[in-house]
């Protein structure tokens, strides 16, 4: 049997934090959606992944041993969409059928003889004629639609991962005194985790694990659900409130609440960052700031793909693409969107929307330094941590510097005016 984890037309609604990956890819609770579809379904199973033709090739570098964007007709084959944001729903697998949470697909389930009749066709084709072929069923599941939507189930997530991953117990070192608020029962400390002096870790509302290699440093204050990942420090005094995802590799500092940030991400100083979702190679500057909540306590209004979209909640903080940086005392409008490889310098509160490859700095948007230059910084920025840059990213980025530079000119030339007229 093979199991094929799919992308759909939904992928853009996730820019830019899928500019750079496939959405099965992103972060919710400790792991990714990918990690736990494939716990759950694909344990004996040969793994598909389909994404966007531009993604291929780093999709195919992150997940060596999976197939990408190739299928076949020789197998029985469970598709799974990659927004399902699963938590261990059980569904029926011995029949054909199109599971439907709503009018989206959520899985479908085909016989290998049934594929044959479309062999040729590219996934996309074989997932649409399967749901017009095959009869449908309700499922009890929950797909992710926004950036935001990850971040609200982040806290179930976590408690979910917990309980799956089935790790507990103190394994690491503990230096000195340890304050632990709640039942000891859900507290992870992995072996090589280092706990320093003097820190409080609170379970009363959920678990809270600290993976290999990560370092807790004196007088943190740690409040499940959280989970803190591999080789991830907790700086001296950080405050890390409930619903916090970091890591692998992130340096975590001042207040946080309700926030994933994915592997190599710096937080390193005092600020506060909620409610927010933060890529790869992403550093906030000393007290970067963002605002989750409007001093009206009104509905928050988030831009994706430049377009206003209602966020059905009054707590929605940032969402960051990968390899973007803020200066020091950057303050972040309440759902600001930051796209890729951008460069905030700015003690202004931002504008609500800064689009990919551009710098943003005290009221004047410009393209900034171009392209190389800001690929010599990713370089340097990750060979800090003795990774490179590959052919594939660097491709893709020139990909995606094309694929936006009509919406970046656009949104340049409106700033433009605008600083004219004032």
């Amino acid at each position: 049997m093979k199991i094929c984890i799919f992308e759909d037309e939904k992928a853009r609604d996730f820019f830019p934090i899928t500019m750079t990956r496939a959405t099965y890819e992103l972060r919710t609770g400790k792991t990714t959606i990918l990690e736990k579809l494939v716990d759950a379904f694909g344990k004996h199973a040969q793994i598909c992944l389909h994404t966007r033709d531009y993604l291929k090739e780093v999709v195919k570098e992150r997940h060596p041993d999976y197939l990408v964007n190739e299928l076949g007709a020789d197998d029985d084959v469970l598709f799974l969409n990659g927004r399902w944001m699963y938590r261990g729903e059980k569904v029926d697998l011995a029949d054909e059928y199109v599971g439907m949470a709503g009018d989206e697909v959520v899985l479908i389930n085909v016989k290998k003889e049934t594929l044959k009749k479309l062999k040729g066709e590219t996934i996309d084709e074989t997932i649409k004629k399967l749901k017009e072929e095959l009869g449908s069923d309700k499922v009890e599941a929950k797909l992710a639609h926004w950036p935001w939507d990850l971040v609200f189930e982040n806290p179930e997530m976590i408690k979910y991962d917990f309980q799956r991953l089935g790790k507990r117990g103190i394994h690491g070192k503990v230096y000195g005194n340890l304050e632990i608020v709640g039942d000891k029962d859900l507290v992870y400390i992995a072996p090589g985790a280092k706990i320093y002096p003097n820190v409080v870790i609170d379970v009363e509302n959920g678990p809270v694990m600290i993976h290999e290699g990560a370092k807790v440093y004196s007088f943190s204050f740690i409040e499940g659900p959280s989970s803190i990942g591999e080789k991830t420090y907790v700086m001296m005094g950080a405050k890390i409130r409930e619903g916090v995802t970091a890591g692998p590799v992130v340096r975590m500092g001042g207040e946080v609440e309700e926030s994933i940030v994915h592997g190599y991400s710096n937080k390193y100083h005092d600020g506060f960052l909620g409610h927010a979702y933060v890529g790869e190679w992403v550093n906030l500057g000393a007290l970067t700031t963002n605002s989750d909540l409007k001093n009206d306590y009104s509905e928050v209004v988030v831009y994706i793909n430049g377009k206003p979209v209602k966020s059905g909640s009054i707590k929605v903080g940032s969402i960051v693409g990968d390899h973007t940086k803020t200066s020091i005392g950057t303050l972040l409008n309440t759902g600001t969107v930051i796209g890729v490889m951008c460069n905030v310098l700015s003690t202004d509160l931002s504008p609500k929307y800064i689009p990919s490859f551009t710098w943003y700095h005290n009221g004047k948007l410009s393209k900034g330094a171009g392209l190389r230059r800001m690929l010599k910084t990713a370089e340097t920025a990750m060979g800090r941590r003795n990774k490179k840059l590959t052919e594939a990213q660097r491709k893709l980025f020139h990909y995606l510097y094309e694929m936006t530079r009509e919406e970046r000119e656009y949104y340049i030339e409106l700033f433009y005016k605008k600083y004219r007229r004032e």
